[in-house]
């Protein structure tokens, strides 16, 4: 019997695998197991039951005061205020990009509808996975002249007809918002926002022509993330008050196209917010999240009334989003035995 705690040791040391057979863990138990991740570049997990902190860890360097770059869980941000501007009359899913951009107004992309923007079927030739497509993400980046890069942008598949993971449509998204409201994309998010979440602290990347990325580079705590999480998990609601529609999150959060044949992380994409149902157990689970490049993630389990957030900095490394993904399903095996 006295070898019985060095076994039990051993087992907590080596990585955690959401396939594992062996005794169930704990939700500690499964974070502590990630301090063994060969890669150093995990950053934090914090993990919400009811709105209250369950299980919190951080790692290699990071601590819960650091702010970090969600890169594309960003976009999911931008459509929190596209909603935003909509539920203020300022702003229609049904209108034109070039309704509220008059500069890109006789271009393809001002003649796309706002709901085709934010589902990723813009119909633009702009593919994030292809370095050649026109409107990548990299040549956005590198552009001297955004506006004109995006007026640039040919039409290459009829507007609503074809799903293309893109960036431009997002930050095509947030000029939009920028314009309807009259504000800058940022003081927007601090106003209508960041201010009813409580969070205090941020960053966020701009163009070289001063306007902030609506395709990502926002950085943020990951408590603050969890707080975002938990806001659409409770249907627009924060600390007893309402801060976006529930009908913008539902219209949001739905499953506008099917997209797993070409992301095997994902069954569906609503606007700029992924679903895919995990087989837990033999149970389905459904989840909703936001996703950024590097396994950055913002976890939604409606039916467990939990949200994950995970920060990442394996960026642009296959194994950041599989990484995130085991994280999640390990937590949701341990809180079932835990429920």
């Amino acid at each position: 019997m006295r070898h019985l705690p060095l076994l039990l040791i051993a087992a907590l040391c080596l990585p955690w695998s959401a396939n594992a057979q062996d005794t169930p863990a704990t939700l500690e138990q499964v974070l502590q197991a990630q301090d063994r991740d060969s890669h150093g570049d995990l950053r934090a997990v914090v993990v919400l039951r009811e709105g209250a902190i369950v299980a919190e860890r951080y790692y290699n360097g990071e601590t819960a005061d650091t702010l970090h770059d969600i890169r594309s869980a960003g976009k999911s941000i931008t459509a929190l205020l596209v909603g935003m501007a909509v539920a203020r009359g300022q702003l229609a899913t049904s209108k034109t990009v070039g309704d509220y951009w008059p500069e890109a107004a006789n271009s393809p992309a001002g003649k796309v509808v706002l709901d085709d923007l934010l589902t990723m079927r813009s119909g633009l030739a702009a593919f994030d996975e292809d370095e050649y497509s026109p409107g990548n993400e990299d040549k956005l980046d590198e552009a001297s002249d955004p506006a004109a890069f995006v007026r640039g942008v040919p039409a290459a598949t009829a507007p609503g007809s074809t799903y293309r993971y893109n960036s431009l449509g997002s930050y095509i998204a947030g000029r939009v918002v920028e314009n309807a409201s009259g504000a800058d994309l940022e003081d927007y998010a601090a106003r209508v926002l960041f201010a009813p979440l409580g969070i205090t602290r941020w960053s966020w990347g701009r163009d070289v022509a001063k306007h902030p990325k609506g395709q990502g580079n926002l950085s943020l705590r990951a408590r603050d993330t969890a707080k975002i999480g938990q806001m659409v998990l409770d249907d627009g609601v924060f600390d007893g008050k309402r801060v976006i529609d529930a009908a913008w999150l539902q219209a949001a959060l739905a499953p506008h196209v099917a997209i797993g044949a070409v992301d095997r992380y994902a069954d569906s994409y609503g606007y700029f917010w992924y679903a895919k149902t995990q087989d837990i157990g033999g149970q389905k689970i459904a989840v909703h999240f936001a996703s950024g490049n590097g396994g950055n993630k913002i976890y939604v389990i409606p039916a467990r009334r939990m949200v994950v957030s995970i920060a990442s900095s394996a960026y642009g490394k296959g194994y950041g989003q599989r990484r995130s993904e085991d994280i999640l399903q390990a937590i949701l095996k341990a809180d079932a035995t835990q429920m």
